[in-house]
């Protein structure tokens, strides 16, 4: 891990808003050692990102977000009062538009995995710099995966191995799956393939902000909500072998 001093620099860089709108990108950062949230709270606001609030605990992570609405969190996950994975399940329920970027020192399978699982979009280990700060801000705030290299396929693996497991037995009457578009599904074969928003659109020669239309129209169709949910399900039919 870096000290508080490693995450100060770079230059400003254009930051606006994910949905397109002409404000910058609303950013709270929580963490519980003062100095490193102020550096990171500082870098990002240096940075062109609005910061709208900090924290230093879960309880008072969760009360803040929910008055000043971030569009994404930046979270420690070793937190006084209320553990961050809690503090993300908590807030991404409430509200299933926030994006968090999970911040920590820990590189063990375990923390991440749960991260995922509470709902977090991506996870940065604090030894990465300020720029690769920024720009996993920055990409968090549209909707990408952004994980410390290394713990992508670490993260995919378990979305394989969650689909391994048995379903439950559909009732019989169940309504029939929804209807996906032939774009809807190449979108979701790509996503459980592990590619992210930005690559898909290369790929598939379509903008950025369609790729993340079709995945938000298949969460509704699918009545999933988030990522990890949409991952599994893909896998679980075969999506990412095609």
């Amino acid at each position: 891990m870096e000290s508080e001093e490693s995450v100060r620099g770079g230059g400003p860089v254009d930051v606006g808003a994910p949905s397109g709108g002409g404000g910058p990108i609303r950013v709270m950062v929580v963490d519980d050692h003062p100095m490193w949230r102020d550096a990171v709270a500082r870098d990002l606001a240096e940075s062109g990102f609005d910061v709208v609030a900090t924290a230093g605990d879960g309880e008072q992570a969760v009360r803040r977000a929910g008055a000043v609405a971030p569009d994404v969190l930046v979270l420690d996950l070793n937190l006084p009062a209320k553990p961050g994975a809690q503090v993300c399940k908590e807030l991404v329920g409430a509200n299933p538009a926030l994006r968090v970027l999970v911040l920590s020192a820990s590189g063990e399978h375990a923390d991440v995995l749960e991260a995922v699982k509470s709902g977090a979009t991506g996870y940065l280990l604090k030894s990465a710099s300020t720029e690769e700060l920024v720009d996993a801000v920055r990409r968090t705030a549209v909707g990408d995966p952004v994980f410390t290299p290394g713990l992508a396929g670490l993260v995919l693996g378990e979305y394989r191995r969650l689909a391994s497991e048995p379903a439950p037995a559909p009732g019989a009457d169940e309504p029939k799956a929804p209807q996906l578009t032939d774009r809807e599904t190449e979108v979701l074969r790509l996503v459980a393939k592990g590619l992210s928003y930005k690559q898909i659109a290369e790929r598939l020669v379509i903008s950025h902000r369609t790729v993340q239309n079709h995945v938000q129209n298949t969460l509704g169709k699918l009545q999933l909500h988030n990522r990890v949910e949409l991952v599994r399900y893909a896998i679980e039919r075969g999506l990412d072998d095609v």
